[in-house]
């Protein structure tokens, strides 16, 4: 069961801010502001915006976090205030921390090299690796909340949080934990990340309009726009949520994993390992194709994994597939790395709560992809409402690393 959520992400500050941002079709895209990003070909980013960690921990604290822990933790604390857990009665030997990051403290990697070889000689400072480990944001949460459950990370790039989710969901139908704080953070716009992503031609050049560069499935699309950010999901067993009259949000009905075993960075052109997660995750949940109302999909705005994931989405559901409301909520929030997950699938949850399907934005008309079936409803440009059983995200990661989650209203 989903009994709390948190978020902190380029269109809203908060979850309550982040869904109205998605279902008004927000951008969070603007020129970069971290760094001075002028000779760089890409020159925007969704950033988080008005971010004060001093708000949610002293400055002494802060000082030894990389911003994607901060980040981190912020959308924890939220999650774990939502679920509403009495933590002095709580066994939290029985509550564990499963967070995911793509890349860690990549900003903090990058600071503490330049001032090496620009500044400071063989002096590092002595946060450097606590600061920069991608498991770092799951110690943090831990040890404030005193969780001694299962507790760890999960690397597995873009689909480094929805790994999360679903290790979190196993760990407690294997009985090895009541509840489980999940999710992922990422906060890679930085020179490196900035830098990185361009030598691979990988991020859109639309710096003259760059709240419109995120377009998924239209033919003009250039390339994913990198976005930062965090989110969270406590995740309990059903009889003790049930046990203390949680807010259940919803069911997670099962998960799946897959590879494409292809190519460094590229998605399969045929989608082949995106068939298969989305058929593993549909048996783990003993669902048909049918049941699925809506997906959230992995949607870069990339030119090859766009056509991939629709022709993926046709081949597994079918006829069905013309009876799916499809969306990427990228198209707003950008592309959060090893945080996307957690998020998208928070929007599933959301979607399937509140009856509203948020939109994938900035699709023109005419600016149609042949190769891509637009007899798929991409809920383009306007959140639509709908009742929904059931939705599925997907997140593809480089490496070719697949993972996908389901998720459905609970029934009691």
């Amino acid at each position: 069961m989903v009994t709390g959520l948190g978020a902190i992400t380029p269109v809203g500050n908060s979850l309550g801010a982040t869904w109205r941002g998605l279902v008004e079709g927000r951008s969070g895209a603007g020129p970069i502001t971290q760094f001075d990003a002028a000779k760089f070909k890409t020159r925007f980013a969704c950033e988080v915006k008005g971010f004060d960690p001093l708000a949610i921990m002293d400055r002494k604290e802060a000082r030894k976090c990389d911003r994607y822990a901060l980040l981190a933790f912020s959308a924890a604390r939220d999650a774990i205030s939502d679920a509403g857990f009495d933590l002095e009665s709580e066994n939290l030997d029985r509550i564990g921390v499963i967070f995911a990051s793509g890349v860690g403290g990549i900003k903090t990697f990058e600071e503490e090299v330049r001032g090496y070889s620009e500044e400071r000689g063989p002096r590092y400072n002595p946060f450097f690796i606590p600061k920069m480990i991608s498991d770092i944001a799951a110690g943090h949460i831990s040890m404030m909340y005193g969780f001694r459950g299962p507790n760890f990370a999960t690397v597995s790039a873009c689909a480094s949080s929805t790994n999360a989710i679903s290790d979190a969901f196993n760990y407690i139908r294997l009985g090895k934990a009541n509840a489980i704080v999940t999710g992922g953070a990422e906060a890679a716009i930085s020179a490196a990340g900035v830098g990185g992503f361009n030598a691979m031609n990988a991020l859109s050049t639309r710096n003259e309009c760059p709240e419109a560069a995120s377009r998924p499935f239209s033919a003009s699309r250039d390339g994913f726009v990198l976005g930062e950010g965090a989110a969270c999901l406590v995740l309990e067993e059903m009889e003790h949520a049930l046990s203390r009259g949680a807010n259940i949000y919803c069911e997670i009905a099962g998960s799946g994993m897959s590879a494409d075993a292809y190519h460094l960075t590229a998605s399969h052109p045929d989608g082949l390992g995106a068939k298969l997660v989305m058929r593993n995750a549909l048996e783990d949940a003993g669902m048909r194709p049918e049941e699925i109302d809506y997906i959230n999909v992995h949607g870069t705005s990339t030119p090859v994994g766009d056509i991939s994931e629709a022709k993926a989405i046709l081949e597994v559901f079918g006829p069905h597939a013309y009876e799916l409301n499809i969306s990427s909520t990228k198209s707003m929030t950008g592309h959060l790395l090893g945080a996307a997950g957690a998020l998208e699938t928070i929007a599933c949850i959301m979607a399937v709560k509140e009856g509203v399907i948020p939109p994938t934005i900035n699709h023109e008309e005419g600016d149609e992809d042949p190769e891509i079936d637009y007899k798929l409803d991409f809920t383009f440009n306007k959140a639509r409402e709908r009742e929904l059983r059931a939705a599925l995200s997907n997140t593809f990661g480089f490496g070719g690393h697949n993972a996908s989650v389901i998720v459905k209203k609970f029934m009691k």
